[in-house]
Parts: C-alpha cells; sequence; structure tokens
C-alpha cells in the first residue's frame, strides 16, 4: 500500500534498523522503544490487522510466528521476551499494517496496562 509506512520501509523507501529481513518479513528497531530491546516484527505483504488474516495468510502468519524465537534468539533474548499485537482502536493499534512488537531485557509487568 502506497501510503503504508510499514510497507515503505519494507521497500526500502524508508531506512530502519533491521535486524532481520527475507523476503517474507522484516524485523526492525521500534523508533520508540518501551524496553531495552524493543523490536517490531512485520510481514511485507500488507495485511491491515491480526482481525484481517486470511486462510491464505495462513502461512504466513505461522512463518512469522516461527521466526520470532530466532529473532529473539539472536538479540540475546535468553531470559525471556514479550510478544504483542495490537489490533484495532481499543487495542491501540496505530499503524494499520499487522505487526508484533518483540520486547525484552527487562523484566515484565502484569497487567501490561
Amino acid at each position: 500500500m502506497a501510503d503504508c509506512i510499514f510497507c515503505m520501509i519494507a521497500n526500502k523507501e524508508i531506512s530502519s534498523k533491521a535486524v532481520y529481513e527475507d523476503d517474507r518479513i522484516i524485523a526492525f528497531y521500534d523508533m520508540e522503544p518501551q524496553a531495552p530491546v524493543h523490536v517490531l516484527i512485520v510481514p511485507k505483504k500488507h495485511i491491515l490487522s491480526l482481525d484481517d488474516l486470511q486462510a491464505e495468510d495462513a502461512e504466513l502468519a505461522g512463518y512469522l510466528m516461527l521466526k520470532v524465537k530466532d529473532i529473539a534468539k539472536e538479540l540475546g533474548l535468553e531470559n525471556g521476551y514479550r510478544l504483542v499485537n495490537n489490533c484495532g482502536e481499543d487495542g491501540m493499534q496505530t499503524v494499520q499494517h499487522l505487526h508484533f512488537h518483540l520486547l525484552g531485557k527487562r523484566k515484565m509487568t502484569w497487567p501490561p496496562g
């Protein structure tokens, strides 16, 4: 999508500090980190939100989930991490492109807020 910031990052129209990239996903540092490690994991295919996943996206969604552990390991999150998906207005989704926040290197609290 032409005006989607995550699509522009995936297409290299906007630079990012990538920590992982392949032909299906990109992971890069969040510009407003909420933890010492705060990375966004984004499919390169434009999907609005978790609610917009279709059956044909099952392989991509599974692939992304399986890559989380590899990215976490590469970032040294051996003591644990949190994976967050904000979905919709009440979920505080601010970018209308499916993405996951990988947070670590500090003790997470509960409830999250």
